[in-house]
C-alpha cells in the first residue's frame, strides 16, 4: 500500500476508469466503486504496484454511498473522483418515475451526500481533492433528455457555490470537470443510441477528457470544459436564448434522429 488513497466512483468502464488508470499511475491506492460489476477484480490495474479494491454499489441510495464509506474504513480520502451518474432519453411523459427518479438520486442526492461526506475529513485537515463530473449539458435545456440536463445544471451551480462556501480551506482542491458528449456506454444506458448524438462518431475519447478533468484537479483549478468544440459550444449557450438551446437539444437527441437527414 502506498501513502496515497483514492476513490473513484462510476469507475468500471469510460471517464471513470480512465480516471482511476490515472490515479494509479500517480501511486494512488485505489476504492472503484460502480453500479455495475468489475470483469477484473483488479480493473486491470493492479500492474501500477498499487492497491486496488473493487466495490458493486448503487450510489443513488443512502445504503449505497454508506457501503463505500465502510469500504474505505479509517483510510485518509486524499483524492474522490465522483464521477457517477446516469441519462434517460425519451419525453419525460413518457419516463417511469422510478426511472427518472434514479438518475435524479444518482447524479444528485447520491453525489452531495458522498461529497458532504469526504469534504468535511477535507476541510477539517486542509487537504485534500475533489473532482466531480458535471457537463456541458448543465448549460442547455436537455428536449428529450431532460433531466439529466437539469441534474448536471444543479451539480455545476452547486460546485461553484460549496468551492466558495470552503474557499477558506487552502488545501483542498473541488474542481467540476464539465465534458460533452463521450464515446463511454452512457448513451446505450440511456436509451438513446438511436438519436443523432448517441450515434454520433466524432464523440470525445474517454481518456482525453479523464486527462483533462485529473490536470485540472491536480492543478488546483476551479473547473474544466474538455474539449474546444465543448468549450465554443459553452461560450455560445451563455448568449443564447433557451428556447434555441432547446430546439437544438431537440435535433440532437430526438428518439429516431440518428435516422433522419
Amino acid at each position: 500500500m502506498t501513502d496515497k488513497f483514492a476513490i473513484v466512483t462510476g469507475a468500471s468502464t469510460g471517464i471513470g476508469l480512465e480516471l482511476a488508470r490515472l490515479a494509479a499511475k500517480d501511486g494512488y491506492d485505489l476504492l472503484l466503486v460502480a453500479d455495475t460489476g468489475f470483469t477484473d477484480g483488479s480493473a486491470g490495474l493492479d500492474h501500477f504496484g498499487v492497491s486496488v479494491e473493487t466495490l458493486e454499489a448503487d450510489l443513488a441510495t443512502i445504503d449505497g454511498v454508506d457501503r463505500l464509506l465502510l469500504a474505505a474504513g479509517a483510510r485518509q480520502i486524499d483524492l474522490l473522483c465522483a464521477n457517477a451518474g446516469h441519462g434517460l432519453g425519451h419525453g419525460f411523459l413518457e419516463q417511469p418515475v422510478d426511472q427518472w427518479r434514479h438518475v435524479i438520486d444518482t447524479n444528485v442526492t447520491g453525489t452531495l451526500y458522498l461529497l458532504q461526506k469526504v469534504l468535511r475529513q477535507m476541510v477539517a485537515r486542509n487537504s485534500g481533492k475533489i473532482l466531480v463530473t458535471g457537463s456541458i449539458a448543465g448549460f442547455m435545456p436537455g428536449t428529450f433528455n431532460a433531466v439529466y440536463n437539469g441534474t448536471k445544471a444543479f451539480v455545476d451551480n452547486f460546485t461553484d457555490a460549496l468551492r466558495n462556501e470552503i474557499k477558506e480551506a487552502k488545501g483542498v482542491t473541488l474542481t467540476t470537470l464539465m465534458p460533452g458528449p463521450v464515446e463511454t456506454e452512457f448513451f446505450d444506458r440511456a436509451n438513446m443510441s438511436d438519436t443523432k448524438v448517441g450515434a454520433d462518431p466524432d464523440k470525445s475519447d474517454p481518456a482525453d477528457v479523464a486527462r483533462d478533468g485529473y490536470d485540472a484537479v491536480m492543478s488546483g483549478k476551479a473547473s474544466v470544459v474538455s474539449g474546444w468544440k465543448n468549450k465554443i459550444q459553452q461560450a455560445v449557450a451563455n448568449v443564447t436564448p433557451a428556447s434555441v438551446l432547446a430546439e437544438q437539444h431537440r435535433k440532437m437527441a430526438e428518439p429516431g434522429s440518428a435516422r433522419q437527414d
